[in-house]
């Protein structure tokens, strides 16, 4: 039997769907998952992509379905999703406690916050990359969804969209910093990674079919370590001061060096070895990483 997959696309319908009284604010709520499971028993094979930013704080035994995998999230932890990706609670979800922030696109849209909303990056990790933070945490978190909360509450005027989106960027700094420490406080597991990825990308680069199988991307490597793109990048980003796309070029330019300096194949033909299907492409990379191109690095050298 297919799956079924529900679209939640506003704060009224969301209200709705769970049996709350008509929302407070139509681009914002705070909803209590103990209340939404009291009220809605999701199915087995019902999926929902909702149309928010979503930040959601749970505690609960059983398992999360996450697209088509699953997730014991059975600790107090936060986890973030974008507009329109895809979950689906199980029939035999047990919530302890919890909420869950719901953020519609156009509340923060125009804003400075909707600018640069791409830039926490944790609202496309997976959900095993869940931000796990302690009491003190949690109740720094909790001061300020309660603030949101407060504020939508009250008759909304010319400054209700200021301060709430004021207190949501506020929420989302404070995450940054949680995941920060989250990185190095499991120092050692992410340094294996570190490790794991840099051999895998010496691998790819140390064979000669990069014709066949082309230029590797981040997503290659993210899927071969079992982590989201977005998460892989900001580890190594945190261990190496380097992006997952950087240590790539990087990888790239010193294997061209090498070819350049001890061989007499042209440029185009050294591009096509590389994986590139343009040399063109592989001119302008070399050049921005060395300063140089590639006829004027061979020259010097």
């Amino acid at each position: 039997m297919p799956d079924k997959y529900i679209d939640i696309k506003s704060i009224s319908d969301l209200h709705r769907m769970v049996h709350y009284t008509s929302p407070r604010h139509p681009l914002v709520s705070v909803i209590d998952h103990c209340d939404f499971y009291k009220s809605y028993h999701p199915k087995a094979d019902v999926f929902y992509r909702f149309g928010f930013y979503i930040i959601s704080c749970k505690k609960f035994d059983g398992l999360l379905k996450y697209g088509k995998g699953h997730y014991d999230f059975n600790e107090g932890s936060l986890m973030f999703t974008a507009p329109d990706q895809v979950l689906g609670p199980g029939p035999d979800v047990q919530v302890e406690e919890g909420w869950a922030l719901f953020i519609h696109p156009d509340l923060i849209h125009g804003t400075d916050l909707g600018k640069k909303i791409h830039q926490y990056s944790f609202f496309n990790y997976e959900i095993n990359e869940a931000l796990h933070i302690s009491e003190e945490e949690k109740q720094i978190i909790k001061d300020c969804v309660a603030k949101i909360e407060k504020e939508y509450a009250q008759n909304i005027d010319k400054h209700s969209q200021g301060l709430i989106v004021s207190n949501i960027e506020l929420l989302l700094n404070y995450c940054n910093r949680f995941y920060d420490r989250q990185f190095y406080t499991r120092a050692k597991v992410n340094s294996d990674v570190v490790q794991q990825f840099e051999k895998l990308l010496k691998d790819y680069f140390s064979q000669d079919n990069l014709i066949e199988r082309g230029l590797p991307n981040v997503s290659y490597f993210a899927s071969r370590l079992n982590l989201s793109p977005n998460y892989l990048s900001d580890l190594l980003g945190k261990f190496t001061g380097k992006t997952t796309q950087e240590h790539i070029h990087l990888e790239l330019i010193d294997k061209a060096k090498i070819m350049l300096w001890g061989s007499s194949q042209s440029i185009s033909e050294i591009a096509y070895r590389l994986g590139f299907e343009h040399p063109s492409h592989f001119t302008k990379i070399f050049k921005t990483k060395t300063g140089k191109s590639p006829s004027e690095y061979r020259l010097l050298n």
